[in-house]
């Protein structure tokens, strides 16, 4: 019988195994000679330091926590679960550089689409420290009863951001088929440090593109620019195996949820809340039709500036309801709407939430 030992995929060794099986001559007393593997693949040693490079510190760190085997278990939990028995969809809860680790052994290079949700670095928003020794602690950090965070003021802002990114992102991309692409949302905070892990663990001729999705309205004028726009950024696991990526706004979704009850030229069309609960233009809309006044309801502000929403009155793009008779909200048509959709077969998909 076949002994468990109950420790996660050993990737170090698995990857090390396929390479000295291509070079035996590069390994010496089993330790793998990177200069003679460089000799061989006609990168010779030119001692000029001068180089690009992408360091920081802690970054050989990050090596040394992607391989480190776990010894977790994922345990199920049919008492939580709906349809446990015949679902086809799969939550974990847990850490997930942990959760990750586990994963290597059942799903090595069968995902086909990753997304991910990472922290945005705000300050506030993730825990830096891998260190398992101390579960509790760990637990306490997680789940805010400790101050660890990562506060510009501490001088490491975007080092403990990449220490965090690094590992996990090495192994989703185990995870993925050779058709497989992975999407990252982020900010302007950490845009640029993205690209530059993602080059580097996925390979820069993989980069497929940026997304760039409007996540509010307006940014009521804060900054130079307001920040009314965030990324998705999109790399393959190989560029030339992914195929195509198409837009277009489903048939079935448009007839359950637009429609066209007043005949508008521009289409089909359903409505928008014109508040948003983040600070913003605070003013009266006036109903010219019934003279009926608004304010934005209570804690929450237009998402547009008073010019706005009067031009957007004048083009019909703000209502008072379906009926006239009620609190302002915007139309939104469907053909200035699109969704994005993957063509070909069916997509397994995993998202990993990190926030």
């Amino acid at each position: 019988m076949e002994k468990i030992n109950g420790m996660s995929m050993d990737i170090e060794k698995s990857e090390r195994n396929k390479l000295q099986a291509l070079f035996p001559q590069c390994f010496k007393e089993g330790k793998l000679d990177i200069d003679m593997l460089l000799n061989l693949c006609g990168e010779y040693i030119d001692e000029d330091f001068e180089k690009y490079n992408f360091q920081w510190k802690g970054k050989a760190e990050c090596f040394r926590i992607a391989g480190k085997r776990s010894t977790g278990t994922l345990r199920p939990t049919p008492e939580e679960s709906v349809s446990f028995d015949t679902t086809k969809n799969l939550y974990i809860e847990g850490d997930n550089l942990e959760v990750l680790k586990l994963l290597q052994t059942a799903y090595f290079r069968k995902v086909k689409m990753i997304y991910i949700d990472p922290p945005y670095n705000t300050g506030n928003d993730f825990v830096y420290n891998d260190d398992f020794a101390d579960p509790i602690a760990h637990y306490k950090e997680v789940t805010g009863q400790a101050t660890k965070s990562n506060p510009e003021s501490m001088g490491r802002f975007h080092t403990a951001w990449l220490n965090m990114m690094y590992p996990r992102l090495r192994l989703a991309a185990n995870l993925l088929r050779d058709d497989g692409a992975i999407f990252v949302s982020i900010d302007d905070r950490e845009v640029h440090n993205t690209r530059k892990i993602c080059d580097e663990v996925f390979g820069e001729e993989n980069f497929i593109g940026t997304i760039l999705w409007k996540k509010k309205t307006n940014g009521n004028n804060m900054g130079v620019i307001p920040p009314v726009h965030d990324y998705i950024v999109v790399y393959a696991k190989s560029a030339d195996n992914i195929g195509e990526i198409g837009y277009e706004v489903t048939e079935d979704f448009i007839n359950k949820t637009y429609s066209n009850p007043d005949n508008d030229p521009r289409g089909v069309w359903t409505t928008m809340d014109l508040s948003a609960n983040h600070v913003g233009p605070h003013f009266s809309i006036t109903n010219s039709e019934t003279g009926d006044v608004f304010l934005p309801p209570e804690g929450r502000y237009w998402v547009f500036n008073e010019e706005e929403v009067m031009r957007r009155i004048a083009e019909g793009r703000i209502i008072f309801g379906k009926t006239g008779k009620s609190r302002p909200v915007q139309k939104v048509f469907a053909a200035e709407r699109l969704s994005v959709t993957r063509h070909g077969k069916d997509v397994e998909t995993l998202e990993i939430a990190t926030k």
